[in-house]
């Protein structure tokens, strides 16, 4: 995720420099077509490229809209998982009690259990969601549960299970009484809820083709515009069709830059920093030493 206002000038030249490349080679090949063959037999219409642009406009904006409310939605999800994962150690930690079945160090390592476990959740959905193997979440866990949830095509679901059934002995045990059962049991509901809304996102393929038509139009509109102008200004037509060109084709490119939320990009939502931050936050809650580091921004920039 971007972090900065003022991005550095060789960044932009970075990332779309293949965008004015293409505006360049297609305004040439558009000025020589009409100079040297089209215009002897035809004059291209100026109301063509006006009406194109001014669709092709509409066209792209609405494009971006759907790409950033994918974004939006992305980051409203794991802005849910950051509140709940809160509510879930705090729960944990001060509204369970030791009983006559459950006494206070089995119930502290218990609750340290299931908070740590909640942690390996969020790793584990998070490598998902990235497709990037990592093996962070298996320190949270026990051997016998890393074990268990290793044949599992849907591991981090088969982290809530185990969470699920640790809940429902801690109410069988007398450490958490029915109302605050319900409570608990809703959270891990939310988290659920949030996994599912994820995986609805990583799993659905922006459709094709709004991607394929956007560049094809905006192909056609540098081409018309520049056969039209080259007929009144000659070879400066080149230029004034390469900036338009360029134009049109970085703000599709940014639209298409969020389509995927959860890639491991800089626009991307910052799993990483999330993921580490509710780590700490939970950590921190069970008074543990060992504590990351909050996850560090490249050059104050952009966060992963």
């Amino acid at each position: 995720m971007i972090l900065t206002d003022n991005i550095p000038i060789g960044r932009i030249l970075k990332g779309t420099w293949k965008n004015f490349l293409f505006s360049v080679v297609t305004c040439i090949v558009a000025y020589f077509i009409n100079e040297f063959w089209l215009k002897n037999y035809f004059s291209f219409p100026v109301f063509v490229p006006t009406i194109l642009g001014t669709a092709l406009a509409f066209f792209i904006g609405f494009n971006n809209n759907q790409a950033y409310d994918r974004w939006w939605e992305a980051r409203k999800i794991w802005g849910s998982l950051v509140n709940n994962s809160r509510t879930w150690g705090r729960l944990l930690i001060a509204h369970t009690t030791p009983s006559s079945r459950l006494d206070e160090p089995e119930l502290t390592s218990r609750r340290t259990q299931m908070i740590k476990r909640h942690i390996a959740f969020l790793y584990l959905l998070k490598t998902y969601l990235r497709n990037k193997k990592s093996n962070t979440y298996k320190k949270y866990l026990a051997e016998d549960e890393v074990a268990g949830i290793a044949a599992q095509t849907n591991q981090h679901n088969a982290v809530l299970t185990l969470q699920s059934k640790d809940l429902e002995r801690l109410y069988q045990q007398g450490a958490v009484d029915g109302f605050r059962f319900l409570e608990l049991s809703k959270i891990l509901t939310s988290f659920c809820d949030d996994m599912g809304k994820a995986e609805r996102i990583r799993n659905t393929v922006f459709p094709t083709t709004y991607i394929y038509y956007s560049r094809s139009f905006i192909w056609i509109f540098v081409y018309s515009i520049t056969m039209t102008i080259s007929n009144s200004i000659g070879i400066s037509s080149i230029v004034f069709g390469t900036l338009l060109g360029y134009i049109f084709f970085t703000i599709q490119a940014i639209g298409q830059t969020l389509i995927n939320p959860f890639e491991n990009i800089v626009t991307g939502v910052p799993l990483s920093q999330i993921t580490r931050t509710i780590e700490i936050n939970l950590l921190e809650m069970l008074g543990e030493d060992d504590i990351p580091q909050p996850q560090q921004s490249v050059k104050g920039e952009y966060i992963m």
